[in-house]
């Protein structure tokens, strides 16, 4: 087994939440601004980790909004841990379908994009039982009132699927911040509405290093890169959802995409412009294109100008296929390999249980359990 990483030394404390309702958020994006100049300067002094449920094939939306920054931030020198999380595939779901496969699928788009194995930790959740040894003195830290009052479970409670809510949703931020303070990372790539997760993940290391290690902190307190990712709808205007059937797969080869495309909602003004509060649907078309092509969406609209919805479209197939051909053709040819993708995940998962089992021992060391 290799040896366990060091962990790197924890950045420095956020200012203060502001006090208005929008005051986290706020706060995350100034911070945001500071983080993105001390990684350009010294990206060895952060450690990341963030993952993907294996519950279907990735899209677009991943891609642009979650993916290609991975890929950034480990070319500029962070060190990057990617988890699947398989476990926590049950936690809306009363079985985990097709698991093998859509963890295979998550490692090809993984690769496909740009991740670099030999640098990056890519690992399966289940493959590494010490990080989830972790999960009962963590959840002696926290309330069942300040676990009631996340607002990210509560709305997952809201749409799940299931009759009843496990136990498992229950806990998922304390399985988050499993997940995260297992490597000790610190510096985590969330969306807005992950934030009170990326809290109760402080809360969680602060209270563990104060109640067992107060002399020498064993945890940082990780911190969030809010992504600067704009929004894409899916083909229907709603959300981009692997499970509603509108978004585009990485994986979608060319003729799939022109016909998701081809079937997209958007509006009877013949003539395209960029406008997202007012035309959410065509203009969501149109980011997509400049996101492809590299370019300021309101170019890309005053270009098509009166071709309307047929003109807008074809664009958008163009660029998106254009965009996904080299990645498509890499992903072909590592699917060929299934040997190679395996050995992957076990190197992957034999480092990540190097870490956890030195954070494990630690902790134990802290808690006085070591017999």
């Amino acid at each position: 087994m290799s040896t366990a990483l060091v962990a790197p030394a924890a950045v420095a404390d956020p200012p203060p939440a502001d006090p208005t309702p929008a005051g986290p958020t706020a706060a995350a994006e100034r911070r945001g601004a500071e983080l993105e100049e001390l990684i350009r300067r010294e990206p060895g002094r952060f450690r990341v980790l963030t993952g993907d449920r294996p519950t279907g094939r990735l899209h677009l939306g991943h891609y642009f909004g979650t993916l290609q920054n991975r890929v950034r931030l480990q070319r500029l020198g962070v060190e990057l841990f990617l988890i699947i999380p398989d476990y926590q595939v049950l936690t809306d779901r009363d079985v985990a379908e097709r698991l093998s496969e859509h963890v295979e699928g998550l490692l090809l788009d993984y690769l496909a994009a740009g991740v670099d194995p030999e640098q990056a930790v890519i690992f399966n959740h289940s493959a590494v039982p010490e990080l989830n040894q972790l999960l009962l003195p963590f959840l002696s830290l926290v309330s069942v009132a300040e676990l009631g009052r996340n607002p990210t479970v509560k709305d997952e409670i809201a749409h799940s699927r299931q009759s009843a809510v496990s136990g498992l949703m229950f806990t998922y931020p304390v399985h988050q911040a499993a997940d995260i303070l297992f490597c000790r990372a610190n510096l985590v790539p969330v969306g807005r509405d992950q934030l009170p997760h990326i809290e109760l993940t402080r809360t969680i290391a602060r209270r563990f290093n104060d109640r067992y290690a107060a002399d020498r902190p064993l945890f940082p307190e990780p911190e969030a890169l809010l992504s600067a990712a704009p929004l894409l709808l899916g083909t229907d205007g709603g959300k981009m959802s692997k499970s509603r059937g509108n978004a585009i797969a990485l994986a979608a080869d060319a003729d799939e995409t022109a016909q998701l495309i081809r079937g997209a909602k958007t509006d009877a003004d013949r003539r395209i412009s960029y406008d997202p509060a007012a035309r959410p649907e065509v203009s969501s078309l149109v980011l997509l294109a400049a996101l492809c092509q590299d370019r300021d969406p309101h170019q890309v609209a005053a270009e098509i100008g009166d071709g309307g919805a047929a003109a807008l479209k074809r664009t958008v197939t163009e660029a998106v296929n254009g965009y996904l051909a080299p990645l498509r053709a890499r992903r072909a040819e590592l699917s060929g390999d299934r040997g190679e993708l395996r050995r992957i995940l076990r190197a992957g998962n034999e480092r990540a249980r190097a870490v956890a089992e030195s954070t494990l021992d630690q902790v134990r060391a802290a808690m006085g359990t070591v017999f």
